[in-house]
């Protein structure tokens, strides 16, 4: 699958599902612009794919921060004139009983996982729009499916996000923008390796494929959906769990 001279937003880009985004995206041909908190990871994510002769540029963004989303925005044009796929990878969460969480706690969840790739995406769509073509790809999670024990906040944000793919899809379909949803399972990143082993030795119990997910899985369902093999597939949500959900 090439995408060849197309520019592709990564947030997220500097660790995790991110990273291995960027890096599948720049193979296939895109320049990648990867925005993230962690501008030194991020960097260093652009430095080696800009020596394997991709292209690549790291900017500063805050996906729960309108302001810092302005700003990114209006960098990310300074570097390229067009932006043609948009890959929403950021997230966070912590696993937590719903009853221990705060309103601050909340609301955190929220921006990052919900309001971020809405933001983000609310920033790009104008271009697309106006050219009529263009790929949003939003990372959701198996948790916004079928909900998540100890996640709850998390799972609601997520679902969030997938119903936010499936009307925006009607919505910008007319202009020939494909906006689609990737639904990771338990996959192999530092967000991940952060909880309890009890925790992630149970998440290999529960999928029948008996293993985590690579990052670069992940970044592949990416790849389909910014690519034109996936010109007619759009309000889609696709789980890449290793059987886990098994969800309709």
């Amino acid at each position: 699958m090439q995408i060849k001279g197309k520019t592709a937003v990564v947030t997220g880009g500097a660790s995790g599902i991110g990273r291995a985004t960027a890096e599948v995206l720049a193979e296939a041909g895109a320049h990648v612009i990867i925005g993230d908190l962690d501008t030194t990871g991020g960097e260093a994510v652009a430095a080696g794919i800009r020596a394997k002769g991709q292209g690549a540029d790291c900017l500063r963004l805050d996906v729960g921060d309108l302001a810092s989303v302005a700003e990114f925005k209006d960098k990310a044009y300074a570097l390229r004139a067009e932006i043609d796929i948009v890959a929403n990878v950021a997230g966070w969460g912590k696993i937590q009983p719903f009853m221990e969480n705060t309103p601050e706690f909340w609301r955190k969840v929220m921006d990052v996982n919900l309001l971020g790739p809405v933001a983000v995406t609310h920033a790009f769509l104008p271009q697309m729009i106006s050219r009529g073509s263009g790929k949003v790809v939003t990372v959701s999670s198996d948790a916004g499916r079928v909900g998540s024990l100890g996640e709850t906040m998390y799972s609601g944000a997520k679902g969030g996000a997938i119903a936010f793919t499936k009307s925006l899809a009607r919505e910008v379909a007319r202009y020939n923008i494909n906006v689609n949803c990737v639904c990771p399972g338990p996959t192999d990143t530092p967000l991940l390796r952060a909880v309890p082993e009890k925790h992630q030795e149970a998440f290999v119990r529960a999928t029948p494929m008996r293993r985590l997910a690579k990052p670069s899985e992940i970044a592949d369902a990416i790849l389909f959906f910014a690519s034109e093999r996936a010109s007619f597939i759009t309000g889609q949500t696709i789980s890449v769990s290793g059987g886990l959900t098994l969800a309709g």
